[in-house]
């Protein structure tokens, strides 16, 4: 095997980029690694599958060389949604699922998403199998492989469990991600005429990036929307588990905002729950979970983080800024869903509840909004930071602030707004996120954050 590069052994997932940082021997190295921790947890099977990339089945392939090198069987469910992997993983019992995929990184990124035991690896465990390649702590044996295909499983247990008001037109964009696989079979199987945009799988993503947050990525869907039927608009990103939504007259209902409908309708059956949202969301949610009777906790930004939070906490409902939304709630004591971001179900679940109005995109549209701007970065050197977050934790002064967040980064409430500073887990830059209720508010909390940031790094280029 060639050299193991370090750095592509993230936060919450491993990735890199294919031919070079990520081949085919690295990947099978990494599979041995996973199926001898696999071994270490009294696990005795994997599901796995891969995206719509162009690598995904030499990787795929690799990755179930390397499991069962170490002894571990192998069910290979071939071209998934990532959230489907997570599906088998409950469905078929083998507590165990590795995703190859990229999410929404460049096309020649590709990577692994990891679930051993019911835990999705994350951190400290996941920089631990780079060191069992490197000290050569790897199980042996011959483990063997076996096919399964678990999207009718999937989408019968879906039309089984969410129940449409009345039939609906959606309009549907997959940006030639994998859920173009699977979305218009799982919204027909609901009731639903669906028009497709982009739904053929294509690792070249011809079309537009697969990334439902960045607001280009959803202009055909607005597009679409203005001149044809659909009522209103889904798009997913390349791996089919963050979900973008759009209102008939072309407004995106950004995740936070799609979370206090999913919080206000999960708490009509789940009383004093537990709803997390992340450091990044809307500080409308606090007070909206309250009010209906639930509990609010903020929390990390990361899937794999909210994930650990929602078993620690037995949270009925979670979701981030970026898309993820993670369902765990039941009705009369039955489990609908197994508290996974999913954002192929998220979209059914938020369709039934559109379903019981007229005007979805009043219903939409409707939900409480403020002014705010999109995720921004400060560019960085490697380490940078989170060096500069700690530092300011400890040293900066925020004028006029109610509560100062620090578990993830720097989020300052003020009684008019909030602004947000956090180190990346993924790529060198610190995150920012501004949020008030009025442009001058925004304005004010921005130029404290500006003042702060330039003190301590003078040579910083701020993106506002």
């Amino acid at each position: 095997m060639t050299q193991l590069p370090k750095e592509i052994f993230k936060a919450y997932d491993i990735r890199g980029i294919v031919g070079k940082t990520l081949t085919p021997d690295i990947v099978e190295a990494i599979g041995q690694a996973i199926g001898s921790e696999a071994t270490a947890r009294r696990q005795t099977q994997i599901c796995i599958g891969y995206d719509g990339r162009l690598s995904g089945p030499e990787l795929a392939a690799a990755l179930s060389r390397g499991i069962r090198k170490a002894g571990i069987h192998v069910v290979n469910l071939g071209m998934v949604a990532t959230p489907m992997v997570y599906f088998a993983a409950h469905q078929l019992g083998t507590n165990c699922g590795v995703m190859v995929t990229g999410s929404h990184n460049p096309p020649d990124y590709n990577g692994l998403k990891m679930v051993l035991a019911g835990e999705t690896l994350s951190g400290e465990t996941i920089q631990s199998l780079y060191r069992r390649i490197i000290e050569n702590r790897l199980s042996e044996g011959n483990g063997t492989e076996s096919s399964y295909d678990i999207a009718a499983d999937y989408i019968g247990k879906i039309a089984a469990d969410v129940k449409l008001a009345r039939p609906m037109r959606i309009a549907v964009d997959c940006g030639n991600g994998v859920a173009g696989a699977y979305a218009r079979k799982l919204y027909n199987a609901l009731g639903c005429t669906v028009d497709e945009l982009f739904c053929e799988v294509d690792g070249h993503f011809p079309n537009h990036h697969p990334d439902p947050s960045v607001p280009e990525n959803l202009a055909d869907l607005v597009a679409a929307l203005r001149t044809g039927e659909a009522e209103i608009g889904l798009a997913f990103d390349g791996d089919g588990d963050r979900l973008g939504v759009v209102t008939k007259d072309g407004s995106i209902i950004y995740p936070d905002r799609q979370l206090l409908l999913f919080a206000e309708d999960v708490l009509k059956r789940n009383a004093n729950a537990t709803i997390i949202f992340d450091v990044k969301s809307t500080r409308n949610l606090a007070p909206w979970i309250a009010a209906r009777g639930g509990s609010p906790l903020i929390w990390k930004t990361g899937h794999s983080l909210v994930k650990a939070k929602i078993r620690e906490t037995g949270a009925a409902l979670a979701g981030e800024m970026s898309g993820h939304v993670f369902f765990n709630d039941s009705t009369d004591g039955r489990k609908r869903w197994y508290g996974f971001d999913d954002g192929l179900y998220s979209g059914a679940r938020l369709l039934e509840i559109l379903s019981r109005s007229e005007n979805p995109s009043a219903v939409l549209n409707a939900l409480p909004d403020s002014v705010s701007t999109p995720e921004q970065h400060i560019q960085m050197k490697e380490g940078e930071p989170h060096a500069l977050i700690a530092q300011l934790q400890k040293t900066a002064r925020f004028e006029g602030a109610s509560q100062v967040v620090t578990i993830d980064g720097l989020r300052v409430e003020y009684p008019d707004g909030f602004g947000l500073m956090r180190p990346s887990n993924t790529t060198p830059v610190i995150v920012l996120r501004f949020e008030a209720d009025s442009e001058a508010a925004l304005k004010r909390i921005q130029q404290q954050f500006r003042e702060i940031i330039l003190a301590a790094a003078p040579e910083a280029r701020l993106p506002f």
